[in-house]
């Protein structure tokens, strides 16, 4: 399949580039609501149409008021528009035209060397079409009149699109390390974010919440391809009250679902509360592995040991994550980013290993001898055979006399065992008991 470039959307606030973004790429992906000016960053995603392919980008809604946020909105839309090959300008057909299509219009005039495409959105019938007339005046040709919302005229816009494209065709990634990082509101997850980067790909504030969408970038380093995934700042489920909060929540659920690593990102200023170990949940529910991320260790003090001592405090807090590698760091002045990465390839590497059977058995069957099982639920378990089922995950099997016998300490020892044994210091395990006789399960 050809890719033939990027593709940015822009416009005023509520033209609905949004609900145009979800229709093209086939998915939900950008949040949509009859709330003013939701999207707030850049959002990538892939485009297919008959046998071509191209990246979408949404954008932020551009007007002449003076509303919060309006001065990042317009450096996000800008870099959009520097890096894309073709620029869609999308106005609202049942609005009319507007002192904002017109300021967005005199932007446009000084993009050269690029195709506009100029398409009127929310023409849901035919009756409608004359509303697109007014928007002659604009200068940017016959406009294309659509329905983000019916489906109407996408077809021809997007064959519009696909010409204008250059015809060269560029190189997929393949291979890339998927990490998202989450947290509370304004732990520091967008200043991290471009911090790696080394450029400002996300809206930094100190207003929590500012980041509502999940923001995917892939990167490079070191020769190693990388996608990072900025996440909304996660509040409790009693404190999601708008529905944009909970749109936020969802997607922050699906960056996680659908990475490799979880950076736990910790405001290290303010210190552990309650919420971080809810917001872990999302990590640990999906069997993820982890990496604690002590964000603004530069305005923590500095006595001595207390890098020890916070350290022995997040053991504790998070008992449950004991495999997780822990990093101190600051965006402000980007030190340990190098131990980051190392921590993402180590934690890549553990989650998709997968062991020798013979060796696996060797080792279950070495801690039974070394260390007899307790008396449970009335018998003493007896494991007579062991594999591994999957990765990612390592999800391993055990084929014994009775998993009702199977206490949890002395499975967590088995644990131990595997992880000792294979080195598997960074990623979860997946241990499941089944009856011998039973067969291997297919685990998903």
């Amino acid at each position: 399949m050809k890719v033939l470039g990027k593709v940015a959307i822009v416009g005023a606030p509520s033209t609905g580039k949004s609900t145009l973004f979800n229709r093209f790429i086939k998915q939900r992906k950008s949040i949509v609501s009859e709330e003013h000016g939701i999207t707030r960053d850049r959002l990538y995603s892939t485009c297919e149409w008959l046998d071509k392919q191209f990246v979408l980008i949404d954008t932020g809604g551009i007007e002449v008021a003076d509303v919060p946020f309006q001065k990042e909105i317009q450096i996000q839309v800008d870099l959009a528009i520097d890096e894309a090959d073709v620029i869609l300008f999308l106005v609202d057909g049942k609005a009319g035209l507007t002192n904002d299509d017109q300021y967005i219009a005199k932007q446009l005039y000084r993009v050269k060397d690029k195709p506009i495409i100029m398409a009127v959105n929310k023409i849901d019938n035919v009756d409608m079409k004359d509303n697109a007339y007014d928007f002659y005046s604009l200068g940017f040709g016959e406009p294309y009149l659509v329905s983000g919302v019916h489906g109407i005229g996408i077809g021809d816009l997007l064959d519009a699109i696909c010409s204008a494209l250059p015809s060269k065709e560029e190189e997929q990634e393949e291979g890339q390390i998927r990490f998202a990082l989450i947290g509370r509101p304004n732990v520091g997850k967008s200043s991290l974010t471009n911090a790696i980067l080394g450029e400002k790909r996300v809206i930094v504030s100190s207003i929590a919440g500012t980041t509502r969408d999940s923001i995917d970038t892939p990167l490079k380093r070191n020769g190693k391809s990388y996608v990072i995934i900025d996440t909304a700042g996660l509040k409790r489920k009693g404190k999601i009250y708008e529905s944009i909060d909970k749109y936020a929540a969802l997607r922050a659920m699906d960056a996680v679902s659908r990475c490799d690593i979880v950076l736990l990102v910790i405001d290290a200023e303010m210190g552990l509360i309650d919420q971080d170990r809810h917001v872990v949940q999302l990590a640990t529910e999906n069997n993820k592995p982890v990496i604690i991320v002590v964000n603004k260790w530069d305005l923590h003090t500095h006595a001595q040991d207390d890098q020890k001592k916070f350290t022995e405090m997040l053991r504790s807090y998070f008992v449950f994550l004991e495999y997780a590698p822990i990093i101190y760091s600051s965006a402000l002045y980007k030190p340990n980013l190098d131990q980051i990465f190392d921590a993402i390839d180590n934690c890549y590497r553990d989650f998709n290993v997968r062991v020798q059977t013979s060796i696996l058995n060797e080792i279950i069957l070495e801690a039974q001898v070394r260390n007899e099982a307790p008396s449970f639920n009335g018998g003493r378990v007896k494991i007579n055979y062991a594999s591994q089922v999957a990765t990612c995950p390592p999800t391993f099997v055990l084929f014994c006399n009775n998993p009702s016998y199977m206490h949890f300490s002395y499975k967590r020892y088995l644990e131990n065992c595997i992880r000792t044994t294979f080195k598997l210091n960074s990623t979860p395990i997946k241990i499941i008991c089944r009856k011998k006789g039973s067969g291997i399960d297919k685990i998903i």
